[in-house]
């Protein structure tokens, strides 16, 4: 699979085993990267909560989630808001998957996938499909202000 890398200093790369964290979801339940090993996993690194292009793409994939379930890959989107922030997001958008916050320490699983704005505070958008034995199998990273597109994240999964 491709990568497309427009910005970032060193994200994690195909074929490089993932990056573990634990961070909390919209509940305050902690979620283990490593513990969801034996299921694929689409990571999605979003600046903000509530900002006009992470909403339009987050809905987007609300609304073509089954692409997902259909590649049984479970969806994580990760923001550096707080977890009550996210919650309120979710439950406005109506999003079906994962929020976890990467608020504190301040964007440490950013960090760790190398899609850090240390300048800004927030992560850029890193997508990172990771396959059943924790391997990155497909990556896009764009800007804050270019959103990803549906199409990758098809060929993607119709690839894993």
């Amino acid at each position: 699979m491709s990568t497309t890398t427009t910005e970032a200093a060193r994200a994690v790369q195909v074929g490089e085993l993932a990056p573990d964290f634990t961070l909390p979801d919209t509940h305050g339940t902690p979620v283990r990267l490593s513990d969801l090993r034996g299921e694929a996993v689409a990571v999605v690194f979003v600046p903000f909560a509530f900002t006009g292009i992470c909403t339009g793409e987050l809905c987007e994939l609300r609304d073509n989630i089954g692409d997902f379930d259909a590649a049984g890959v479970r969806l994580l989107v990760v923001s550096c808001d707080p977890t009550p922030s996210q919650r309120a997001w979710s439950e406005q958008e109506g999003f079906g998957f994962d929020l976890l916050s990467d608020f504190w320490p301040h964007g440490a699983a950013a960090q760790a996938f190398g899609v850090f704005d240390a300048a800004k505070g927030r992560s850029v958008r890193g997508s990172f499909l990771i396959d059943d034995a924790g391997i990155v199998r497909w990556t896009v990273v764009n800007p804050s202000g270019q959103p990803r597109d549906l199409a990758g994240y098809r060929t993607a999964l119709a690839a894993l």
